[in-house]
C-alpha cells in the first residue's frame, strides 16, 4: 500500500465536520481515526461510517488502536504507540514519535511510517513546546521509514518542511468548521 502524504487526524473537536473534511481531501489521502472520547461500541460504529466514506472517496482509513481490532473493523491500518503495534496482523502501521529514542522503538515495532510530532505548538497540547523545524528534521532524517510532520501543521508550514507528507487536526478540519 502506498503511504499517503496527507492525513486528517480526528478528535472530539472535529467530529461534527469530519464528513465534510473527508469530502475535501484529495484521493489517496488518509484518515487517522482517534476519537478516544467515545465509548468503545460508539467509537467502532463511528469508525465504520467514516471508513465507508473513505473507501468511496479512495482514502485510507486507519484505526487508532490494536492491529487485531483494526483488522476486525476493516481498517487499512493502525495507529498507536510502538508496544501496541509490534505484533498482530499485517496492516499499515503508523506511530507518533517525539524523539530519536521513540523513533528507534517505532522502527523496531515494524512502523511503516512515523508521525513526528509536535513540529509546532498545537491546540491538542496547550502550552507544550513544539520540536521546531530543525529538531523535527533531525528526527525525520534519521528515520528509515517515511516521516510525516504533525503538530500545528498547515499547508503553508508543510511546504516549508522536506518530508514525506503532513498530518493535521485543525489544519485540515478548520476550513470546514461551522461558525
Amino acid at each position: 500500500m502506498t503511504i499517503p502524504c496527507l492525513w486528517l487526524v480526528s478528535d472530539a473537536r472535529t467530529d461534527a465536520v469530519l464528513e465534510s473534511a473527508l469530502q475535501r481531501l484529495p484521493r489517496g489521502a488518509g484518515l487517522v481515526f482517534r476519537h478516544y472520547h467515545l465509548p468503545a461500541p460508539d467509537r467502532a460504529a463511528r469508525f465504520r461510517v467514516l471508513a465507508r466514506l473513505c473507501r468511496r472517496r479512495g482514502l485510507v482509513a486507519v484505526w487508532a488502536g490494536a492491529p487485531r481490532t483494526a483488522r476486525a473493523l476493516g481498517a487499512d491500518g493502525c495507529y498507536g504507540p510502538p508496544e501496541l503495534l509490534a505484533s498482530g496482523p499485517d496492516l499499515l502501521r503508523l506511530v507518533t514519535v517525539h524523539s530519536l529514542r521513540e523513533l528507534a522503538a517505532a522502527q523496531r515495532a515494524r512502523a511503516d511510517a512515523v508521525l513526528v510530532s509536535p513540529v509546532f505548538p498545537t491546540r491538542s497540547h496547550p502550552g507544550a513546546p513544539g520540536l521546531g523545524p530543525l529538531r523535527w528534521l533531525a528526527i525525520a532524517r534519521a528515520s528509515t521509514v517515511p516521516a510525516i510532520a504533525l503538530g500545528g501543521m498547515t499547508r503553508l508550514r508543510a511546504r516549508r518542511l522536506p518530508s514525506h507528507g503532513w498530518a493535521a487536526i485543525d489544519g485540515l478540519a478548520s476550513a470546514v468548521r461551522r461558525p
